[in-house]
């Protein structure tokens, strides 16, 4: 069986072809710059060197074109024909309260993601445009969503719902929805592998730390409470968003420099985060390289981080209780020594104790224990993978097999399991 997997963002399409009988990669990459010119395609299949081409995709029809070729071409493709994929799973940000788990798509279903644009603007029209150019070019096989919200359907109603008239939520479902969830689910199966326990019996705080930043607090092996909120603009210091900030702002602000609010909404996702406060960089390793030099809003960006990420980290413990592991995924999680240690430190009264040399040696690149040996609370780096959450759920809908993660049994929570990175 081979699944084709889609993410498409506002300017990009990335792409993954599996062999599920093999349990193997056949080839991954993405189009960039889809819609703002001077596209091109980083192609690499399994085993050979990345290919570039430089190819105009004015939409995601003429990206999802250029990946069909790049598959089948001759030389640097994978088959000879995209009539050997047997189904397509798409990232869907926002599936809203309708959907608590993965679906085939339908028409209904195209206009439900069509309908909720208005919940995440910046993520699902893209996500549509995806489908339709995937549906159009493959409309003989099932394609399948994975939305990012479906994980978060779990947490009880104190932890999603706002302190807003009620009829906020009855009439615009104005809510806590919660994001990056499959790479939280994938990420909390293998903490359960490596500590050794039941995923039901598991509860964990997992840090999703890359240009988008999110935590979950995960009770018994289900999300309980989680960092982001109605968007994906809520919670934590981000590489371009602000994370929580007084709402008041905005009105002062709009009135202060005569903007409207879609503007200074704009300026909170796009132009705040790392990037508001030190002027020039959102990437966390321009961040470290100019803190050294010694930047001085380079390190408030990294403190004002560092804090945030504490003030969460402490409160998902004492919601929780107990908790067996604390959890770094996504590329700062992964490959940032420097972020994970000014983020443990002084925490062990909380019961988390770093080993740093540990740290130091974890290249982000590998499942890795980075708490001492008397840490009450173990510390793991674990590199995500949400392409085979993409998978396995396609893989169990076509076989009648899955309902929701929370019932499904992925390959991945075997300790038999080899991830591939």
């Amino acid at each position: 069986m081979i699944i084709l997997t889609i993410n498409c963002g506002s300017s990009s399409l990335k792409y993954l072809v599996y062999n599920w009988d093999k349990r193997t990669e056949m080839a991954k990459g993405i189009v960039e710059r889809v819609t703002i010119g001077d596209s091109f395609i980083r192609h690499r299949p399994k085993g050979r060197e990345e290919v570039i081409i430089k190819r105009n995709c004015p939409t995601h029809r003429e990206a999802m074109q250029l990946v069909k070729e790049v598959l089948t071409d001759k030389e640097i493709g994978v088959m000879e024909d995209l009539k050997e994929m047997d189904a397509v799973g798409h990232r869907v940000v926002h599936g809203g309260e309708e959907f608590t788990s993965s679906v085939r798509i339908d028409e209904k279903t195209l206009q439900t993601f069509k309908d909720l644009s208005d919940l995440a603007p910046l993520h699902n029209p893209a996500n549509v445009m995806g489908i339709e150019a995937a549906m159009e070019l493959l409309p003989d096989i099932p394609h399948i969503a994975v939305m990012d919200t479906a994980f978060h359907q779990t947490m009880p109603e104190e932890s999603y719902i706002y302190a807003v008239p009620y009829k906020w939520y009855e009439d615009y479902k104005v809510r806590k929805y919660g994001f990056h969830g499959t790479s939280h689910l994938y990420v909390s199966r293998r903490a359960s592998v490596l500590l050794g326990k039941e995923i039901k019996e598991t509860n964990l705080v997992t840090c999703h730390i890359g240009n988008g930043v999110s935590l979950t607090a995960i009770k018994n092996g289900k999300s309980y409470d989680h960092s982001m909120g109605f968007t994906p603009l809520e919670g934590l210091v981000m590489g371009t968003r602000s994370g929580d900030i007084d709402p008041a702002v905005v009105e002062y602000i709009c009135k202060k420099e005569k903007k409207d609010v879609s503007l200074v909404t704009s300026y909170l996702n796009r132009r705040s985060g790392l990037l508001g406060i030190s002027g020039e960089w959102a990437d966390r390793r321009d961040i470290e390289r100019e803190m050294k030099k010694g930047n001085k809003h380079a390190a408030l960006s990294f403190n004002k981080e560092v804090t945030r990420l504490k003030k969460y980290i402490g409160a998902y413990i004492a919601l929780l209780g107990s908790v067996d592991a604390v959890v770094f995924t996504a590329g700062a999680g992964e490959k940032s020594p420097v972020l994970r240690e000014a983020v443990c430190l002084n925490m062990e009264k909380l019961g988390l104790r770093l080993d740093k040399q540990r740290n130091k040696n974890t290249k982000g690149d590998s499942e890795a224990v980075i708490s001492s040996d008397d840490s009450d609370i173990k510390i793991f780096v674990i590199p995500t993978n949400e392409e085979i959450v993409f998978v396995e759920d396609v893989v169990g809908i076509l076989k009648g097999e899955y309902k929701s993660s929370e019932t499904y049994n992925y390959s991945f929570s075997s300790s038999d399991y080899k991830p591939e990175f």
